[in-house]
């Protein structure tokens, strides 16, 4: 069964075109079921609701973050769908939004938005969406979903405890929601033909107080979520420049306003530069979009002379949003307890990993070289061994190790998993017989690693950090397991300090998670002075 989940309050007037429309759904596979969940309506909501013959749940008003979280917790679907009652879903919506599905592998799956609207603000809107689309459809795995056309698994939705009810008004409770599930790993998908109709600001105001109001929220979740302040796959970059560009733009139009007062008399001198700089600051700001612009001239040309002005509308709204919630930051707080990076100590690691890799790498070549060359003169294969592993929040990449086993012990991995000493998603074995001889002194040393140097170096590997697992292990990770994919793996780490291979998953779990929620810098500097004495012990180093 698929559950259909519509949070509502005082929508009599837009409820039941949502409703109709899902009535005509067609091509499903599973049976449906439609839940409108009542968050505290005054109007005649819950009695046109009754009138369709879908399951109405009534709350006190809480927001429309609890509201889905009430229906999720009584929806007897395996998939919750959610859209807005102010949506009118296409009659293949649910099919196009629960085909991602038949991939074990997809956890959540996004939609889009269309409009039949002719203001010209809301064909602006449509425009922006459009262009975020087609950021999205370039994507295998997409970290961004929000509600208006939205399906998880439920056994997933509620493990991660839905969406947070810090969130009081409809603002980033949807992302902020997906951003914790690819933090950790999970895989989220874009459906563009999943369509749901909806109706867009009808003016630059309407448009404006949306987002101010997404700024406010956005600067209260990136608290605990920072990383996706310069990035996540549905934001268009140009938003976050045009945002500092608009800003600097006010500085300057203060400095020409003093100039022109003659409120110091070193200003009037400066104004020619200052006029330069000015119009160099909105060149550079519509410069941003101009791939927008251009898109906007092709598709619907009547929208072009508007954008220009919406776009300021928009970086105003959201870097005043921004700047209020910044500094008259909402007194509740975010339910997710995981410490966050901060951004200063995320550039200062990377800053370290950088400087250390590349000295490591010039250090020690000749030693890996020589290695290298070991390797090879063993048995004649490659020297080199490049494996699929999980990095951050589960995105593979190719790391880089000397070869240690035999050609092809890939594919004997089988005939040996059930000689696993070890509990849980994890497999070491002390007397491997793949591992080769020279393999062995490589491993019994760690010299086998020093390559992954050059991971770290490019960004997908930290010094220090979790050890990054293969991927096919990673798949039957636990969900609290998966809150080790929160961070970049490690060349070294907890782990690697306190017993490496003869560690469980349960014992790797707490050392990692430990070094995660307790995060520090000087955490790091205190993991590479043991990592030394660690080698040097050789414990479970096989």
């Amino acid at each position: 069964m698929i559950s259909v989940i519509i949070p509502v309050k005082n929508g009599a007037e837009a409820l039941p075109s949502c409703l109709q429309a899902l009535r005509a759904q067609q091509g499903l596979e599973e049976p449906l079921e439609v839940l409108v969940v009542d968050d505290g309506s005054t109007d005649q909501t819950v009695q046109i609701a009754q009138g369709y013959g879908v399951r109405v749940i009534s709350q006190p008003n809480q927001g429309p973050a609890a509201a889905r979280n009430t229906g999720a917790h009584a929806a007897r679907g395996h998939i919750v769908a959610f859209t807005d009652a102010d949506c009118e879903p296409a009659p293949d919506w649910l099919a196009q939004l629960t085909a991602p599905f038949h991939d074990p592998s997809v956890v959540g799956v996004k939609g889009s938005y269309r409009t039949r609207q002719r203001e010209i603000t809301a064909r602006f809107v449509q425009q922006e969406y459009e262009a975020k689309y087609a950021r999205l459809a370039r994507l295998e795995t997409i970290d961004f979903i929000d509600t208006y056309s939205a399906a998880y698994r439920r056994e997933v939705f509620l493990q991660n405890r839905g969406f947070d009810p810090a969130f009081p008004a409809p603002s980033v409770e949807d992302q902020e929601f997906s951003f914790r599930l690819a933090r950790k790993g999970y895989r989220l998908v874009f459906a563009p033909q999943a369509v749901v109709f909806h109706q867009h600001d009808r003016t630059w105001r309407e448009y404006a107080r949306r987002k101010a109001v997404i700024g406010y929220w956005k600067a209260f979740m990136l608290g605990w979520i920072p990383e996706k302040t310069f990035n996540d796959s549905h934001t268009l970059p140009s938003q976050r420049v045009q945002i500092v560009l608009l800003a600097g733009m006010g500085l300057l139009l203060l400095g020409l306003t003093a100039a022109a007062a003659g409120f110091f008399s070193s200003l009037p001198a400066l104004l020619p530069t200052l006029i330069g700089a000015l119009f160099l600051t909105m060149l550079l700001f519509f410069g941003a979009d101009a791939a927008f612009l251009r898109q906007v001239a092709q598709r619907d040309p009547g929208v072009l002379p508007a954008a220009a002005w919406l776009l300021l509308v928009r970086a105003a709204a959201l870097g005043l949003g921004l700047m209020v919630g910044i500094l008259f930051p909402p007194r509740q707080k975010g339910r997710e307890k995981t410490r966050a990076v901060r951004w200063g100590e995320r550039l200062i690691k990377r800053l370290l990993d950088l400087a250390g890799s590349a000295v490591g790498l010039v250090v020690f070549a000749p030693l890996i070289l020589t290695s290298a060359l070991a390797v090879i003169l063993e048995d004649g294969g490659p020297a080199f061994y490049f494996q699929l592993r999980a990095g951050q929040n589960g995105k593979p990449f190719r790391m880089v190790k000397l070869r240690t086993m035999v050609v092809g012990a890939d594919s004997q991995v089988d005939k040996i998993l059930k000689h696993n000493p070890l509990n849980g998603p994890v497999f070491k074995l002390p007397n491997d017989p793949r591992v080769t001889r020279v393999g062995r002194f490589l491993r019994r040393w760690s010299l086998d690693e020093l390559p992954q140097l050059w991971n770290v170096l490019v960004g997908e590997m930290s010094l220090v950090g979790p050890r990054p697992e293969e991927m096919w292990v990673v798949e039957q990770y636990t969900d609290k397991e998966r809150k080790r994919l929160a961070v970049k793996p490690g060349l070294t780490g907890p782990m690697q300090v306190n017993g490496r291979g003869a560690l469980d998953m349960e014992a790797r779990l707490a050392l990692e998670l430990d070094y995660i929620e307790n995060y520090s810098l000087l955490n790091d500097l205190v993991v590479l002075i043991q990592t030394a004495p660690a080698v040097l012990r050789g414990k479970g180093a096989y």
